[in-house]
């Protein structure tokens, strides 16, 4: 028997449990929720540790940098040399990132800044290991209602850990264990999606002949993305239409075509661009990238009511209570959405409902008691519409793939939500730092801002940054009418239930 036909032996007969699938949302959550509590703590890490605002600020968005641009790559390097073992490669990164975090020095100088900024690094490319490969062996191991249920468990992790990280971050680092006990606790829990995943089988694609591996695409994503990203954070600093702003630009656009030649050319290509003929599938990405970006909702409405009503991090962060409650009770409804109705609908229902919620929350002319009220209602709203949306994406995402391709797309979708969210915060934070700059005269005669007349700029700025968030869902509305075929799912022979959380 050959060794491909023994692991298919292997993964025909091995079944996943329920802890099994424990240990999966254990080990997405230690990016989700873990590493993105610093976009709430950073405040106090910097005075702890003696840092400049500008290395906090750093080692907020390098996380996210790290885990998009090398989530493709470690997604095909899942399918080529196994899911199991770049998931529990992820799984020990994550213990030395959050390790590192967690004995970084205070007031150390280089070796505070190598340690935390290090840290951070490793916890980005343990993200790009964990989640491709973590998708890829629930496309592997389950079929039909139970991958659906699956992928909804998955989705718990993510999109609910993103929920609770501004909430859990404040707490912990308002109370007596402090900041770095979040990242002991990462660690533990670390150790227990070890256990849990042990006695895996191994999974992978069948084997390619030929190519090696794709150094120019990999080189050519890196500065595209490292220049996008640098201009879009530092563009204020540096002039938008400045010498270096376009150099950027034009950076950006060199090594995005670069990339693409490349990509299109290859034999092994690092990033299978040829994915992207399903319209299913590039829907899908498009719309999960442009609902990641929408985070930035959370950036600009949090941080205004911090600067404008004196609120600190808990209790800015307290608003998404609802936010997140309504993601972890609404995924498992997005499932049964699906299965009733197929993924357009449900896709649709839920990027509607969200941007009513991120409507909601730009209503910054009004009194703060009323904000409050809208910015809890619109969180609760934008949750709802997360958990509809979560699972009928990822299923067609991941459906409408050939298994030999699994780890790769996986990577492709989750390289959209990294990107996605970093990118949406980015120009989210820009616009609202830009449209401050209104004549806060012109703001007072249109008559609308109620309450103090003083931050009118202010509350404009974040009016506006707000609503650059609805634009992009109302884009990925668009693009799923457009590319998700409207279709109900065949119906399947019953089959006996599997056992659940209870």
């Amino acid at each position: 028997m050959s060794t491909a036909q023994s692991t298919a032996t292997t993964e025909t007969q091995w079944k996943p449990n329920d802890a099994w699938l424990i240990g999966i949302v254990l080990a997405v959550i230690n990016f989700w929720l873990f590493a993105q509590t610093l976009l709430n703590v950073i405040p106090g890490i910097q005075g702890s540790l003696g840092i400049e605002r500008t290395l906090g600020n750093l080692a907020v968005s390098i996380t996210s940098l790290f885990s998009g641009i090398f989530i493709v790559v470690a997604g095909g390097l899942a399918d080529r040399l196994g899911r199991v073992r770049i998931m529990n490669i992820g799984i020990y990164l994550s213990i030395l990132g959050s390790l590192l975090i967690a004995l970084t020095p205070e007031n150390a100088g280089a070796l505070t800044a190598a340690a935390l900024l290090g840290g951070r690094v490793v916890q980005g490319l343990s993200a790009a290991c964990i989640m491709p490969s973590t998708m890829a062996l629930v496309k592997t191991y389950y079929e039909g209602k139970d991958r659906q249920r699956a992928l909804s468990f998955w989705s718990i992790g993510s999109w609910g850990g993103s929920g609770f990280c501004a909430l859990f971050g404040g707490l912990m680092a308002t109370s007596a264990l402090g900041w770095r006990s979040i990242f002991w606790i990462s660690i533990v829990l670390s150790l227990l999606a070890l256990f849990l995943l042990r006695g895996t089988p191994e999974s992978r694609a069948a084997a390619k002949a030929g190519g090696t591996f794709d150094w120019g695409g990999l080189v050519s994503l890196i500065v595209a993305l490292l220049a996008l990203n640098v201009y879009i954070s530092q563009g204020p600093l540096i002039g938008w239409l400045s010498w270096t702003g376009i150099g950027l630009i034009a950076a950006t656009v060199i090594a995005a075509l670069v990339f693409f030649w490349i990509e299109t050319t290859r034999h092994n290509p690092v990033l299978n661009v040829t994915l992207f003929r399903n319209s299913t599938f590039a829907g899908a990405t498009l719309s999960n990238f442009l609902l990641n970006g929408a985070a930035g909702t959370l950036i600009v409405a949090l941080g205004l009511v911090q600067v404008a009503a004196g609120m600190s991090s808990l209790q800015s962060g307290l608003l998404t209570l609802g936010y997140l409650i309504a993601i972890l009770s609404t995924i498992r409804v997005g499932e049964k959405l699906l299965q009733r109705f197929g993924p357009k609908r449900p896709m649709i229902w839920g990027s509607a409902i969200a941007g009513v919620g991120i409507l909601l929350t730009s209503m910054t002319f009004t009194l703060i008691g009323q904000y409050i009220v809208l910015a809890v209602i619109g969180f609760t709203l934008f949750g709802i519409g997360l958990g509809f949306y979560a699972t009928p994406s990822t299923d067609a995402a991941l459906s409408n793939v050939p298994d030999d391709e699994a780890g790769a797309a996986a990577g492709i979708y989750k390289m959209a939500s990294s990107l996605g969210n970093a990118i949406g915060v980015a120009i989210s934070a820009a616009v609202y730092v830009a449209a401050q700059s209104m004549d806060p005269n012109i703001i007072r005669s249109w008559g609308l801002f109620a309450g103090n007349q003083e931050n009118v700029a202010l509350r404009f700025g974040g009016a506006v940054g707000v609503l650059f968030n609805l634009f992009m869902v109302v884009v990925a509305i668009i693009a799923i009418m457009v590319t998700v075929p409207d279709e109900r799912p065949v119906k399947r022979p019953e089959v006996p239930a599997t056992p659940s959380f209870g």
